[in-house]
């Protein structure tokens, strides 16, 4: 007899002689059990077990990620990145690298959410938390120019357009956010104080600008960039990382309708928003990450646990962000089980 199938024989005569005994219940002592189980084998996955799995997977030419080259990804702890590579394209030139510069698109929010988190010494009121969830109603904010200030991009045509019957409903839109930056006296920074206003706060030593004077998706940055605010988050050096999934709201208007209204999501996935960042908490697909796909693809996260973060980093033409997060949760998965996927 193996020493697995001893120790599940073992394990289950335990629990009998408990339940026998009334020594408590059998359901809970082989959760137990299993729990404990599940934990060692985690333990025993090495680094470069993780690694060798996560740069397979990325590699592959038969999942998720063989649809979305060229791109970087990058997995890492608080202390550091851990593992990291670059995928080509056979019919693109395109090299992504740690230091390539893209549009963060939405990820743009986190750093936002992260800024007021800070600024707020981590006391957010409830009008911050109902616009940093995108419920405050306004949601038809749709084009801005570089020349522009916060507030003149707010007030550009109907981008201050307010919603009332989204008021207290999900409604995925840039308004809020930027309706929340106008209203707490940032309205008048154009896009490069806008910059110096948020580095302020996460770290001067963060390399991000800003193309646009928009909190919710005008930032620019790199890999390593958003890898080291992301470290930041975990190692309690920035606020937001003990707000990670706070408090988070239904968005599937299919599934809640009464709390949700607009979302850019699947339909057959049911994650929740937190403060300016996604909870990928899917009963199906999920695992709990935290994270912050951005519409150009740039895909930032961090794991349930807050142990590891990831970076997956490229650039597509708006609204080919989903690839994105379909291959970075693949080398996601292969990274905590030690097996390619």
């Amino acid at each position: 007899m193996s020493g697995k199938v001893f120790g599940s024989v073992a394990a289950t005569a335990v629990v009998l002689l408990l339940s026998a005994c009334g020594g408590g219940d059998s359901t809970d002592s082989l959760d137990s059990l299993n729990a404990e189980e599940a934990r060692k084998t985690a333990l025993a996955i090495t680094g470069q077990q993780r690694a060798a799995a996560a740069r397979k997977t990325a590699q592959s030419d038969t999942n998720a990620c063989s649809a979305v080259r060229p791109f970087y990804w990058e997995i890492g702890a608080s202390s550091g990145r851990l593992a990291s590579g670059s995928v080509n394209a056979t019919d693109s030139a395109v090299t992504y690298t740690a230091s390539t510069q893209v549009d963060l698109g939405s990820a743009s929010k986190w750093l936002y959410g992260a800024y007021v988190a800070q600024r707020r010494a981590g006391a957010l009121t409830d009008w911050d938390r109902k616009l940093l969830t995108m419920r405050g109603g306004y949601t038809n904010l749709t084009e801005c120019y570089p020349s522009q200030t916060v507030n003149g991009c707010f007030h550009y045509q109907d981008n201050e357009a307010y919603n009332a019957a989204a008021d207290g409903k999900f409604f995925y839109n840039g308004g809020h956010l930027q309706k929340h930056a106008a209203n707490i006296g940032l309205g008048i920074l154009t896009r490069q104080e806008l910059a110096t206003e948020v580095r302020s706060q996460l770290g001067t030593e963060l390399a991000i600008r800003y193309d646009l004077a928009m909190p919710a998706g005008g930032a620019t940055g790199n890999a390593a960039t958003y890898a080291l605010f992301l470290r930041k988050m975990m190692s309690g050096q920035l606020q937001m990382g003990a707000l990670l999934g706070n408090d988070a709201v239904c968005t599937n208007p299919a599934t809640c309708p009464a709390e949700a209204m607009q979302t850019p999501t699947p339909t057959n996935e049911n994650w929740h928003y937190s403060l300016a960042h996604w909870v990928e908490d899917d009963p199906v697909t999920g695992d709990g990450s935290f994270s912050s796909p951005g519409t150009k693809g740039f895909y930032p996260w961090i794991d349930a646990n807050k142990t590891i973060y990831g970076v997956l980093s490229r650039q597509v033409d708006a609204g080919n962000w989903s690839g994105s997060v379909e291959c970075g949760r693949t080398i996601r998965k292969a990274w905590k089980t030690g097996l390619p996927q």
